[in-house]
Parts: C-alpha cells; structure tokens; sequence
C-alpha cells in the first residue's frame, strides 16, 4: 500500500500541491500535517508509522518534508527500511526499492556523517585553541548587572526589616524562591 505524508509549516500554508502530487502517485492514505519541522510532536508522522506494515511505502512529495534534518530523515527511513517499508521522494527522484535510490540515500547518510564528523573536529579544535589561550567555556558566573542591583536591593529591604520575603519578591518583580536566592547571595559579598 501506498501511503503519503504530506506537511507544511505553518497553518498559513497549503498543502494542495503535495496532495495532488501524492495522489497522483497512487497513494491510497495521506497523512497531513501542519506543524512546523522543528516540533519535535509530529502526531500525523507518529500516527503513520504506527500503522505502517511490512511492504508498504511510504510517499513523500520532497524529503523536507518527511524530516527535520538529515539526520532525523535517515533515521527515519532506516526505520522504514528495518519494517519492511520501502520510501520514495516524487520530487527528488528517490525510491528505496530500488538499487539506485537505496544507493543515492546511502550517498545523503553518508554525506550527512562526514558533515558531522567535520562539525566535531572544529569544535574540538576552536575549544582546545581557546583553552590554550586561557579561556574557559561555558555560562559566566554570577549575575548580571540588573540581577545584582534586585539583590542588592532585596538585603537592603530585607535589612530593614520592615518587609516579609513576600512583600520583597512583590516590590522586585521576582519570584520568591528568586528573593531568597538574591538574599543568600548578597548575604555572602
């Protein structure tokens, strides 16, 4: 069986032009969704992969819009692939059923690796160089100027002692777990 996906971002957006195109290659179920690739919850894409079975394929209209990257598009695919699903893209000429498409998708996954394999050395390289010049990764430490002035206020009222942490919290537009953080801090300098 021959089942599609079809999404598009934004609820702005139509999915006809996908429709037509699935329908036209046969597909006898779609799944439609709008959300955007980002979101992670994809419940159209979660729905169809749980009633995919062994020779089926599943059919896209573009391979952006089955994954969010291409590591989420081969990881999907190799599910399909472990299922017994073959996969085919209408507009990027790619079915898994055949040698030539199986090769073509190897040739993305293995593009994809070598993309991530460079992404890790630079960035071990750019860490170990600044780390050779002395600097350290990482959030800076402590608060910023607007934080240290909220602190410093929060002991000064809390000092006087004619305001609850309540009161205090209110006055600074802080929370009170925030108000007791900014006290403990301003306790220690």
């Amino acid at each position: 069986m021959k089942i599609g996906y079809a999404r598009v971002s934004t609820q702005d957006q139509k999915l006809e032009l996908q429709l037509d195109a699935l329908t036209g290659a046969g597909c006898e179920q779609v799944y439609r969704e709008k959300k955007s690739g980002k979101n992670k919850e994809r419940p159209e894409l979660e729905k169809m992969i749980a009633h995919l079975r062994p020779g089926d394929t599943v059919v896209v209209w573009k391979l952006d819009r089955l994954g969010r990257s291409l590591r989420d598009l081969i990881d999907l695919v190799a599910e399909f692939r472990e299922r017994g699903v073959d996969f085919v893209s209408l507009q990027d000429g790619i079915n898994t059923a055949t040698p030539t498409g199986r090769f073509t998708f190897n040739v993305f996954a293995s593009l994809a690796e070598f993309e991530r394999e460079l992404i890790r050395e630079r960035t071990k390289a750019g860490l170990d160089a600044a780390k050779a010049r002395g600097r350290r990764g990482g959030r800076p430490q402590g608060l910023s100027k607007a934080a240290l002035e909220k602190a410093n206020s929060a002991r000064i009222l809390f000092d006087t002692g004619t305001k609850t942490v309540e009161e205090i919290a209110q006055i600074l537009s802080i929370s009170r777990a925030t108000c007791y953080r900014y006290l403990a801090l301003a306790a220690e300098s």
